[in-house]
Order: C-alpha cells, then structure tokens, then sequence
C-alpha cells in the first residue's frame, strides 16, 4: 500500500514557475515508477510525465517538454515536478500516481493516486 500527498500548487502568473510535490509513506516507494498527471475543468485526466524507479529514465508529454521537470529522492520518499514558463492551459489539478513495472512509462496508468493539488495560471 503507497499513500501519496501531494503540494506546491498555487496561483502564479504566465512565464512563471511552480514546483509540486508529492509524498509517499508506505513501503518500497523506490521500486515504484511514478507520474504526474493533471485533469482542467471538462476535459480528460492527461499524463504530464513519469519517471522510473531509479530516475535514469523519464518521459514527458509533448505539451510540456522543455518546460516540466520531473524527479525523485527516493530516501525522502517523494518525486517532484519543477515546472517552468508556465501557461494559462496548464491550469488544472495536478495528481501524483505510483504504479509498479509499468511496460512503458507513457502508458503508466496508476496503481496508487494523491488527491490532487490545485494549479492556476492567470494571463
């Protein structure tokens, strides 16, 4: 069992930057892969991006390459999301999710989920 909590949200204006975070408790966080997914008012839940278990491997959606990063300190149990010039349609709820040997980062689907944490880009 991984209980995930994340923070950092906000409200930030456009060009500027936000760094979420999300916390796990439970056991082996580092044989988790982890993702940072993010659903806006009436659309899907979309994947923003992933990282393994180790760190050496990541992916990130097209929306958001060059301007995301994604990481993790597996001996602070928690994966973070630098995001850089930030735009008005990355505002949504950011969520966390853990899943354990996806095949194929992009195709992580979430074993475990935080409830989310708020973010809003004003123009």
């Amino acid at each position: 069992q991984v209980q995930l909590v994340e923070s950092g949200g906000g409200l930030v204006q456009t060009g500027g930057s936000l760094r979420l975070s999300c916390a796990a408790s439970g056991r082996f966080f580092s044989s988790y892969a982890m993702a940072w997914f993010r659903q806006a008012p009436g659309k899907e839940r979309e994947s923003v991006a992933a990282i393994n278990w180790n760190g050496e491997n990541t992916y990130y959606a097209d929306s958001v390459k060059g301007r995301f990063t994604i990481s993790r300190d597996n001996a602070k149990n928690t994966v973070y999301l630098q995001m850089n010039s930030l735009k008005p349609e990355d505002t949504a709820v950011y969520y966390c999710a853990a899943e354990l040997l996806p095949k194929l980062l992009q195709l992580i689907k979430g074993d475990y989920w935080g409830r989310g944490t708020q973010v809003t880009v004003s123009s």
